[in-house]
């Protein structure tokens, strides 16, 4: 049988602590100028020698080896007198990383240099190289790479705020053409410059590495559209060529050391936990996404999967200007229930259902997705997971209930009187399902109320629950 450690990595309370303590002292340190309301702390104040803008140096890192970022780079920076900034703190540095909070483009940008010239941004961006030649990090979106194999990456931009108000009044980034007059600051270039400045950290061909051979990416799978994209990585749409006629797939990318934990898990575990997932509730029967392939290229992991045609439960919901009807909303919770039963009754907790993670498919039935994030039922997964709206309260919670069918079921309920209401339950006052629309059921308000208010392990089984909302459903007919 496998340990919990075996399923999850292990979190050490007092190395966290060490991190956190160390990033402060090294900030403490080297980073004396911390602006009041800012993200950002920075080695010196701005002075009249810094350019308005040029050539910007960023070395990415991880939660668990920012420090030593720091620590590699802070002096001889400060050596030179160099302008650099850093994160405030790790736990802006994993919302950095995540890319959701702060935009695509920020992800990894742990260490912002400020070169005074061209020449000490090249000479920079040499010695920063081999200072940091062999650290883990996430990649930078958008910057180019200093080396193939570097964790020193680039591009060409302002250094102080200056911004285009347009006449709709909203400001974008900005900097200065080579006439003076200011022109977009456009942070997702895939040149990382603008069209008038050369780049002077182009390398000869032959000290570039051999090309990249055929991979699936190129040869098998064409995507065409991102679903979505964040640090951990991408979802997107794709065309399977391995097979006559060619399908429609999914391809879900786990980048290596994206949006790294503090437990050792990123973006690339957790789609090889996913890929499990699947296969595991295929094997029991579950209308879950099939499974087609999976690859790894570049340390980064990748998942192909059915490509499921129809709108989700929540697009569904966001398109009707009206709430479902009683009995539409009631056998809709009698689906999402039974397939909720299901996936316990095959051993795993989900830990994410919620009414985009079902899609209606062409034959009408529901289909769930997404379970990267799900967690044997004797093995709970230390580290929480989901989404707030649909997650047990703090009070709710506790160490028996964290990771456990239960927390399913209090998202069931959830998602059960959103479907009715048209709203998410307010814990800040008192259920009145009767008083926010007329004609709910009897037994569909005691589920909810049960679900929502009782103790965790009072909560009725998602088995349960579907058979019951069937019957109310089938007597409104």
């Amino acid at each position: 049988m496998r340990t919990d450690s075996e399923y999850f990595p292990q979190i050490d309370d007092d190395q966290l602590k060490y991190l956190r303590e160390t990033w402060q002292e090294l900030c403490d340190r080297y980073l004396p100028v911390a602006p009041a309301d800012s993200m950002w702390r920075y080695s010196r104040a701005r002075g009249p020698q810094d350019p308005e803008q040029g050539w910007k140096l960023h070395l990415p890192a991880t939660i668990l080896n920012a420090a030593t970022l720091l620590e590699k780079v802070a002096g001889p920076l400060v050596e030179r007198g160099t302008l650099f900034k850093a994160i405030a703190s790790l736990q802006e540095m994993s919302r950095i990383n995540s890319g959701l909070y702060h935009g695509y483009s920020q992800i990894g940008k742990c260490i912002t240099v400020y070169p005074r010239t061209t020449e000490e941004a090249l000479a920079l961006a040499d010695e920063l190289h081999q200072l940091t030649y062999g650290m883990s990090a996430p990649s930078v979106p958008f910057d180019l790479r200093f080396r193939p194999d570097s964790n020193v990456y680039y591009r060409y931009g302002a250094f102080r705020r200056l911004a285009i108000e347009q006449p709709d009044g909203v400001s974008i980034p900005a900097l200065r053409d080579q006439e003076g007059n200011l022109a977009p600051d456009v942070r997702a270039s895939a040149s990382a410059k603008p069209d008038w400045v050369e780049n002077p950290f182009l390398i000869p061909s032959s000290e570039r590495g051999a090309e990249s051979t055929a991979s699936p990416l190129k040869t098998t799978y064409r995507a065409f559209r991102a679903l979505a994209q964040r640090g951990k990585g991408g979802v997107y749409q794709a065309l399977d060529l391995s097979v006559q006629p060619m399908r429609f797939c999914v391809l879900k990318e786990g980048r290596r050391h994206g949006e790294l934990g503090w437990d050792g898990r990123d973006g690339c575990w957790r789609v090889r936990h996913e890929e499990r997932v699947l296969r595991r509730l295929q094997a029991s029967g579950l209308p879950a996404p099939d499974v087609y392939a999976s690859f790894e290229l570049e340390g980064n992991y990748y998942l192909v999967t059915e490509f499921i045609e129809g709108e989700s439960l929540q697009e569904l919901l966001n398109r009707r200007r009206r709430r479902l009807s009683i009995c539409q909303a009631l056998r809709y919770g009698s689906e999402i229930a039974a397939l909720l039963s299901g996936i316990h009754s095959a051993g795993w907790v989900w830990r994410d259902c919620k009414p985009s993670n079902f899609i209606l498919a062409r034959r009408g039935y529901l289909r769930p997705i997404d379970f990267e994030g799900a967690c044997p039922v004797d093995h709970p997964d230390p580290q929480p997971w989901g989404t707030p709206a649909f997650a047990p309260p703090a009070d709710q919670t506790g160490h028996e209930a964290r990771s456990s069918i239960y927390d399913d079921l209090y998202s069931l309920g959830a998602v059960i009187y959103l479907l009715l209401t048209g709203n998410l339950p307010d814990h800040t006052e008192r259920l009145t399902l009767q008083k926010i629309r007329r004609g709910i059921p009897v037994e569909a308000r005691e589920i909810i109320t049960e679900l929502l208010l009782a103790p965790p392990r009072q909560r009725p089984s998602a088995g349960l629950i579907a058979r019951q909302l069937a019957a109310a459903s089938a007597n409104l007919r």
